[in-house]
Formats: C-alpha cells, structure tokens, sequence
C-alpha cells in the first residue's frame, strides 16, 4: 500500500518543537508548572526522565505518582469548571484554564514511534491517543503501547470508552517476545473500521469500531513510588526514549 508522509520528527533540532508539543502532562488540573516534564533532546533523540528531583503530579488528590510526558493538544474550560481532557474524576475542577492548542491531531492513518524504555517494577511507559473532547462525547482512547515494568514483553493496547458510548472496551496485554530496552518501532494502522497494532512491522492485534475522530498524542512515562520493590535500585530513574514519531495517510 502506498502511503505519503504527512508528519515526521526526528528530533534532530536543539529544542523540542512548541508547534507540535506541550512538555506538560494535563495541566487543567494542576498547573502548567506542576506538570512540567523532565526531558532532554541529545543524539536525534527525546527522553523522557523521572528524577528523584521530580516532584509528585496531582500530590493529595491521586495516588502516588510521578510522570513527565508530552502532549499535542490542549484545552480547557475556566477555572472551577469539568470542561477539559480526561478528567481524574466527576468531582474534579479546572485549577488552571488551558488556551487551545492543538499540534498534530490526526484523523486516520499509520502511525509510527521509535523508541525504547528504562523501566523498573515500580515505572510504567506509554505511547496513546485520547479525542480533544470539546465535545464531550469525543474522550475514547486508543492505547497504542503501553509497558509496566514489571511485565516487560506484556505490551499492554486497545480501546477505552470513556464518556463514549459508542466505543466498547477492548484493551489486552499479550506477551510479546522482546527487550523493550532496545529500540523498536511501534504502530498502529488506523482507519474507520479498526485499528493493527504492532511491533516492527508484526502485528499482534486488531480491535474494531474504533473512535473515528481527530485524536491528540500523550507520550510518557511513570514512575508509581510506592509499588518499587526493595531490591530495585533506589537511584534508577525511569525513562523513554523516541528516536522519532512519524505519521502517513
């Protein structure tokens, strides 16, 4: 099948591009400097790091969790309201209103990341894509990968409804024989009857009737401090790599 690219970054420039990316994760609830992440960009390469200086997200209203990620789109109600993108919970309220902003936010197509992952039992890393919910109803997910360290050849993709009705829930995480600490390429085809998922080029699952709406990318990692086992090393610091991130229609 031929397909044209219509989106690629490499990472090769000395700053992450601001056009594309927010270095923040769900700031509506917190706040834009509460959720900043701890990245670098060096040798074409974004990583993703959680440092011990890193501080809690959300401290007092989640459980313990730390994360640095990046988003391509953004949004919120006013302060004090519900309106914004995947809220923690019904009682949860805008503490910081979000301007729009809206990066790559596709509708369709292959997608494609490059990446690899420094996680231990007590850090988890992700790679999905959630509607911009300006309507409500648009806030299904598609988990392209996801790893906890625990589980590191369980690559964790799927459906999740949310507020969408129309979406049914149909995630899994088969066992796929790799070492997550080298690069891989993971994808997923998506078109109006499904989506494939899969690893350099192996598929390893379909799910149908996905969301058929324009969808922002989240990209992060996550460390959870209280499920690190004692003899993982107290200095480790989770983190997630991308060699690039590409898209073709």
């Amino acid at each position: 099948m031929n397909r044209q690219l219509v989106f690629d970054d490499d990472f090769d420039a000395a700053e992450l591009n601001r056009d594309t990316w927010l270095p923040n994760y769900l700031p509506a609830w917190s706040s834009t400097d509460a959720t900043a992440a701890t990245y670098a960009i060096a040798d074409s390469c974004l990583t993703l790091s959680i440092p011990a200086r890193q501080p809690p997200w959300m401290q007092g209203d989640h459980s313990p969790l730390r994360v640095s990620g990046i988003q391509s789109g953004n949004w919120s109600g006013p302060v004090g309201s519900t309106r914004g993108q995947q809220q923690l919970n019904e009682h949860s309220r805008v503490r910081e209103q979000q301007l729009e902003f809206w990066g790559w936010t596709p509708q369709f197509g292959r997608l494609e990341m490059r990446a690899k992952m420094s996680i231990g039992p007590g850090s988890m890393a992700a790679w999905w894509m959630v509607g911009r919910e300006m309507i409500p109803e648009e806030s299904a997910e598609i988990c392209i990968v996801e790893v906890f360290g625990d589980r590191p050849r369980n690559l964790g993709s799927g459906l999740h409804p949310f507020r969408d009705r129309r979406i049914r829930e149909d995630f899994a995480a088969p066992f796929i024989d790799i070492d997550v600490s080298e690069f891989h390429t993971y994808a997923v085809d998506w078109t109006r009857e499904r989506v494939e998922f899969s690893v350099d080029d192996r598929r390893f699952a379909t799910k149908r009737n996905p969301p058929t709406y324009p969808m922002q990318h989240m990209i992060a990692v996550f460390d959870f401090p209280d499920e690190r086992r004692p003899d993982e090393r107290p200095d480790h610091e989770p983190s997630l790599a991308i060699d690039w991130i590409r898209g073709y229609e």
